[in-house]
């Protein structure tokens, strides 16, 4: 199938099916003509891509992937390389999350801190005074 029966059957545009193409996550080969020719299991394929993008998963991760995929949601089987990619992905996730826990306390803090003070009268800036570090 070409590119556009593919992109009609996915849902998936012809534009990120190259994307998934070029890194390596979907193969064509080309007709006489030049044009992409997909094999059946291509719908199969981006609808796993789209899972695993769904979670959260980098293309290079989900490259690792691939291999141990089943199903269209897909199943995961225990290959691993599935296992290195996914604790790696959960590692930084859990970073991310730490991240955004430490700033939306400190957030928090400046909400209360401001809630506190009211609405005291504060002198205008000038724009020659020297910007707190």
């Amino acid at each position: 199938m070409r590119i556009g029966e593919l992109s009609h059957r996915t849902g998936v545009n012809a534009h990120q099916l190259r994307y998934y193409e070029a890194q390596g996550l979907l193969e064509a080969d080309r007709g006489a003509n030049g044009y992409r020719e997909y094999g059946a299991n291509a719908v199969l394929r981006v609808r796993q891509i789209r899972h695993l993008l769904g979670a959260g998963l980098s293309s290079e991760d989900i490259a690792y992937l691939l291999p141990c995929a089943v199903g269209e949601a897909p199943e995961l089987l225990g290959c691993p390389e599935l296992l290195a990619a996914m604790r790696s992905r959960l590692r930084r996730l859990d970073d991310q999350l730490a991240t955004l826990a430490r700033s939306r306390d400190a957030l928090a803090d400046y909400i209360d801190a401001a809630e506190r003070l009211g609405s005291q009268t504060y002198p205008p800036f000038d724009d020659a005074d020297p910007v707190p570090a």
